[in-house]
């Protein structure tokens, strides 16, 4: 099968033609990147500060990619979250499935066919909700080859099938429970790794914007699994304080190191798709070290008594 059936490509991206530039270099550098369709939603200005940084991250689109890509230029802001929700719910419709990159990410030359790949394994695979091209720095995987699953979402470099993506809930439905229940609070926070749950109240109450963290909630109520790779396929260039939603976090440390290379070789899993627990252990660990330790579980709960933890 063609990879101009299996992966169309939608890119995001808002006021950071540097990062854009660097994105779509390493994108057309994929293998099977000429067979995918791409389309390039680009969001609007917010504020008459950003109008020319808007308008240079256009002309960069149109400069690299000319023709070759479906160019959609937003004529106000619409904001990550409903440029997202919108562009793959319309992808997802058109072509049955997406790959979702956005405008900060760095890409294995390899990332394009294993994400059509992967897609196109798991598509009839009802607990299987997504397929990812990031993975936290586990040492314990150091020459895995074998993709895992894991009970957990990803924003940076993912894909998914309009069968899982209708499943996505806006009002993020049922989330008051978290609240409430000590044990599905503690599970949807990885065991205690990363306080996604914190995220989701913050959503929900107006104080953040993220499509993220309820695409998250909507596969976790239905005990969905993603695809990851052993080793990341991804970069994230966005934590210079350049992005709109990962500035500030100085304690992170998800994104893998430039001098880091690229896996050569990965292998999709044979059987149903089920966590491995050992695995999964050590993916926590690693989240827990990432995300900071115990100085950053410290500060988040500052930040979550002061309610301004970032989401």
């Amino acid at each position: 099968m063609s990879l101009s059936r299996l992966a169309p490509v939608a890119v995001f991206a808002y006021n950071r033609p540097r990062h854009l530039r660097r994105t779509l270099t390493s994108l057309m550098a994929c293998d099977g990147f000429v067979d995918s369709p791409l389309t390039i939603f680009c969001d609007g200005a917010r504020n008459a500060n950003q109008i020319e940084a808007v308008a240079a991250v256009r002309d960069t689109a149109r400069q690299l990619l000319g023709g070759s890509a479906d160019i959609r230029i937003a004529d106000a802001n619409r904001g990550l979250a409903q440029s997202i929700i919108e562009g793959v719910g319309e992808l997802t419709c058109r072509y049955g499935r997406v790959i979702v990159v956005e405008d900060d990410l760095d890409l294995a030359p390899c990332f394009l066919t294993y994400m059509a790949e992967a897609l196109d394994r798991y598509a009839a695979e009802p607990h299987v909700f997504q397929v990812s091209g990031h993975m936290f720095d586990v040492p314990e995987f150091n020459g895995r080859e074998s993709a895992l699953f894991l009970p957990m979402t990803t924003t940076w470099g993912w894909g998914t099938w309009d069968r899982a993506w209708a499943a996505f809930d806006r009002q993020a439905a049922g989330w008051e429970q978290i609240i409430t229940d000590r044990a599905l609070r503690r599970r949807f926070n990885l065991d205690g790794a990363y306080d996604y749950a914190t995220m989701l109240e913050r959503q929900m109450a107006g104080r953040s914007d993220s499509w993220g963290i309820r695409w998250y909630w909507s596969v976790f109520r239905r005990a969905g699994l993603t695809l990851f790779p052993p080793q990341p396929l991804v970069r994230n260039t966005g934590h210079d304080g350049s992005g709109t939603h990962g500035a500030g976090r100085a304690l992170r440390r998800f994104s893998p190191s430039e001098a880091l290379g690229w896996p050569k070789g990965l292998r999709l899993l044979e059987g149903e798709p089920a966590v491995e627990p050992e695995a999964w252990r050590m993916v926590r660990k690693a989240i827990w070290r990432q995300n900071g330790g115990w100085t950053g579980c410290a500060a988040d709960f500052a930040r979550r008594l002061a309610g301004q933890l970032i989401g």
